[in-house]
């Protein structure tokens, strides 16, 4: 248990003297974080030179940067985006042509299809978060709500796109198609969705807008609008987002809202404010890459398969070390790369069909790594609307549902023509 202790350490810092204290913001997460990773430090054989190594394979590996690249041109973005005017002209122009009641689905709908694009949940949290939390103050409604929101609709893509890392890595681990999987994975998905585009109606039904609205300037509304598309037709997130912090310059500049000085002031006050998320983000891939080379997640996979017996059992072991290892690495994608060779073994050995495998593989994923405080997508959103991580959580029904509905799937068999055949094993 010595190599899971720096885990520990984080969460009784955090999680637990928060709850005592009843109040998050007693223990900043970047500081519980900082204490957790110089004791994980202590953990590792070798001289310090060597912990510091291992440290920074977790902190440094590509998945990583990647993240932390994502976060700063999201962080200008957002920033530059909304110093020009932009957030507040496309609330108007939602406000303007949405109906009352449509405004909770609609930004559930643009969420889902967008990451389905684009195959990330960061870079549609990124466009859509100042959009939502923009709606949510001028019409009243609640902004966690209105963020768990965007942020439930990410996982959606995040589960079934093709050019998503889950969805590749899923599928190689386990010698399947991303075609097959997807016709397996949306069978189990797909009804959640409907049935939170009904629920979001139903909440929507009390909205009240606002009666006098601005006139909606569309030039303003254009980084947006090139973002989604962008995203629409899969371009690479960076690059999408880079176009978008362009257009902010040469629209903002147009227009008159700033000068070149002031749009680059914008950008950086955007990236200086996702300072803390980069810190977190880098102490925790070092700290979790520790926990790694120490054994921890080892020894989580082989407690968890100790006692599995059939098919049913199979299915919930692969589950549930997909869940613990996410909760362990805080990134999904490197929790199938974790657990992805171990579930085929446990595939093979209880003749469970590659595709439902690799379906279980990735919804669990989805699931463990929505509902997850100090996760990137929760942690990105909370920066964006300047909320508590922890506030977001209530509010995230679809991975919720989605692991309900994953449950189910395991239980009844379903659907049944993938549940008891097995192929190319």
């Amino acid at each position: 248990m010595k190599a899971l202790s720096p885990l520990f350490i984080f969460l009784i810092l955090y999680l637990a003297t928060s709850i005592i204290a009843q109040d998050f913001y007693k223990v900043p997460i970047a500081v519980a974080f900082l204490v957790s990773s110089v004791y994980a430090l202590l953990t590792v054989k070798g001289t310090m030179n060597e912990r510091i190594k291992v440290f920074a394979q977790g902190a440094g590996n590509p998945t990583m940067v990647l993240m932390l690249a994502i976060f700063i041109l999201a962080g200008a973005f957002a920033a530059s985006a909304k110093t020009m005017g932009a957030v507040d002209a496309t609330v108007n122009l939602a406000l303007k042509y949405l109906p009352e009641q449509a405004i909770l689905p609609g930004i559930f709908l643009a969420s889902c299809f967008i990451s389905l694009s684009i195959g990330t949940s960061c870079g549609t949290i990124a466009a859509l978060t100042p959009l939502a939390v923009g709606i949510a103050q001028q019409s009243g409604i609640s902004i966690p709500l209105m963020v768990g929101l965007v942020v439930g609709g990410t996982y959606f893509g995040d589960n079934l796109s093709f050019i998503s890392d889950t969805t590749i890595v899923a599928t190689q681990t386990q010698g399947c198609s991303m075609k097959d999987k997807f016709r397996v994975n949306v069978r189990i998905v797909a009804p959640v969705a409907v049935l939170m585009l009904f629920l979001y109606f139903f909440l929507g039904s009390n909205i009240s807008t606002p009666t006098e609205i601005d006139t909606v300037n569309f030039w303003l509304v254009l980084p947006y609008i090139a973002v989604v598309v962008l995203a629409i037709c899969g371009v690479n997130v960076l690059l999408t987002l880079g176009i978008g912090i362009a257009l902010t310059g040469t629209v903002g500049i147009l227009m008159g809202t700033y000068d070149l000085f002031g749009w680059f002031s914008a950008m950086n006050e955007g990236m200086m404010g996702m300072a803390e998320l980069i810190i977190v983000t880098i102490l925790a891939g070092g700290m979790l890459e520790i926990i790694r080379y120490n054994g921890g997640i080892e020894l989580i996979i082989k407690v968890l398969t100790r006692k599995i017996d059939g098919k049913r059992g199979g299915e919930l072991a692969i589950a549930a070390l997909t869940c613990l290892v996410n909760v362990c690495t805080a990134n999904n994608t490197v929790a199938i790369i974790t657990t992805g060779p171990i579930a085929k073994d446990i595939a093979r050995r209880f003749h469970i069909d590659p595709r439902r495998s690799a379906s279980i593989l990735d919804t669990a994923s989805c699931f463990s790594q929505g509902l997850l405080p100090y996760g990137a997508q929760v942690l990105i959103a909370a920066s964006l609307s300047a909320i508590n991580p922890i506030t977001i959580l209530p509010y995230l029904f679809y991975p919720m549902l989605i692991g309900v509905a994953l449950l189910l799937a395991i239980f009844f068999r379903y659907p049944r023509k993938f549940a008891s055949r097995t192929i190319g094993i």
